[in-house]
């Protein structure tokens, strides 16, 4: 059988078990129709190895616990094409705001508004972000005030690109 024969089908099947509910509990299943007056038991279910990936995981990082400097970190992955620095170090971003329930909201501006990158920087700030743990969706918003100058770069982007 060649590789582009083979279906994603499992070459073995393991029995999967059901838990059986305890008196007085109704397991709510996703094949069986449920009528909207009983009150149903939601079981989590967790995949074999993550247990041990969840306990290595810092008290409370989940939904609603991003942490900042995580998302900084991501977004100092996006670098402006024409310019051999990261946008935060550039100063192209003003504010980061953390909701508790994973959301984040970034403004940002440009070093200037016919940037050819306009685009495509903001939707790679937001993938950057949305892949940080912690994080439901991001949102990024180009602002305009106050004008990006520079005197917002950092003195490591100063230093890179030799601006004293």
């Amino acid at each position: 059988m060649s590789i582009s024969e083979k279906v994603h089908t499992p070459d073995t099947v393991e029995a999967q078990t059901t838990p059986t509910p305890q008196s007085g509990e109704t397991v709510l299943h996703a094949d069986q129709p449920q009528s909207s007056a009983e009150q149903a038991k939601v079981e989590s279910w967790t995949p074999e190895g993550d247990s041990a990936l969840q306990a290595t995981q810092p008290a409370g990082a989940g939904a609603g616990a991003v942490d900042e400097d995580a998302v900084i970190a991501a977004i100092a992955t996006v670098h402006d094409p024409e310019i051999p620095v990261n946008i935060y170090e550039l100063g192209l971003i003003y504010a980061i705001e953390l909701f508790d329930d994973g959301r984040v909201k970034v403004e940002m501006t440009l070093t200037a508004p016919n940037c050819p990158s306009a685009q495509e920087l903001p939707l790679q700030v937001k993938e950057a972000v949305e892949k940080v743990p912690g994080v439901a969706s991001a949102s990024v918003d180009v602002v305009w005030d106050p004008p990006w100058d520079m005197s917002r770069m950092s003195d490591e982007a100063r230093l890179a690109l030799n601006m004293f």
